[in-house]
């Protein structure tokens, strides 16, 4: 069967699904729909699906580059509506508050079986280091440093707070920050010498997967080892905006799908193009996520989608 016809049975099926249980068409005040960035290459990934299938909905996305914190008090502020990326249990801190008082949302779970944490190479973990408290014992081996990801980052924090407690035996320790690719950098420039070296990784990534890294014990009640990443929406937004609401209710990933795409990222993919060839060529996955949604106006979803990918 071609890709096309793959795709007419896939969107087919998705039709029947939605018939008769479809939301009325937005106001036009949901037309816009604002999405963070917040620089990962996952969310890059899940917020490109979700552009190229608003676009071909009738919504105009509007991805906005924000830091963690800035993207939680833009929500409370109404000026952010979506963010895809909420990692937990390590978000617990960035999110309680507005949690609480009810000016964020979580509406689904959108990802399961990630992970997040400090690794080592595991010619690293072999030599000693198998525990966060292991890592004080060969200081000098790793110059006195544990690099991270961009500042105000929920890692980095973390990352901080084990520092500061006298416990970890990392007295002297400093974070060094910096961008994803920047500490992808050091750390392959590191292996490839097989120096020592100790950084944040996390589950998915395609890079990070084929790499020969050990995740360290002893995290405790920290945020870091297995995790599952949620969908945030501003207060009211599911009332407000009910057929968006529901479409990015309905937005659930794997950890495939999010290495498929970070790997065409990282080699200078645009997101949204990516993601429109991963639609194409999955079109099975789109099914779901259009289950009991129109298009912008209350037109046929699937036949929108399916017009918008083979064109």
């Amino acid at each position: 069967m071609s890709r096309m016809k793959s795709l007419a049975a896939g969107l087919g099926l998705t039709a029947f699904l939605a018939t008769g249980s479809a939301f009325a068409a937005d106001p036009e005040s949901c037309k816009t729909v604002r999405l963070s960035d917040v620089g990962w290459t996952d969310i890059q990934a899940t917020t490109g699906v979700a552009s190229v299938l608003l676009t071909a909905l009738g919504y105009e996305p509007q991805v906005i580059q924000l830091s963690v914190p800035v993207t939680y008090a833009s929500l409370k502020n109404n000026d952010l509506d979506v963010f895809l990326g909420n990692w937990m249990p390590s978000m617990t801190t960035d999110i309680k508050e507005y949690a609480a008082e009810g000016s964020v949302e979580t509406v689904a779970k959108n990802l399961d079986g990630a992970g997040y944490g400090l690794v080592v190479p595991t010619y690293v973990a072999e030599g000693g280091v198998k525990a966060l408290t292991d890592l004080g014992k060969f200081k000098d081996k790793f110059d006195g440093k544990i690099y991270g990801i961009e500042a105000g980052n929920d890692g980095n924090r973390i990352i901080l707070e084990m520092i500061a407690k006298p416990e970890n035996n990392l007295s002297g320790f400093e974070l060094v920050e910096s961008s994803e690719a920047g500490m992808l950098t050091q750390a392959e420039q590191a292996m490839k010498d097989n120096q020592w070296i100790v950084f944040l990784g996390w589950t998915p990534h395609p890079v990070m997967g084929e790499m020969k890294i050990t995740y360290l014990d002893g995290m405790g009640d920290s945020g870091f080892g297995a995790a599952t990443v949620h969908t945030n929406v501003r207060k009211g937004y599911l009332t407000e905006c009910p057929n968006v609401g529901k479409f990015v209710s309905n937005l659930k990933f794997d950890l495939s799908m999010e290495n498929t795409m970070m790997d065409a990222i990282l080699k200078g993919g645009d997101a949204n193009t990516v993601a429109k060839e991963w639609l194409k060529a999955n079109p099975d996955a789109i099914t779901p996520w259009l289950n009991g949604v129109t298009t912008f106006d209350g037109g046929d979803a699937p036949a929108a989608v399916k017009a918008a990918l083979e064109g």
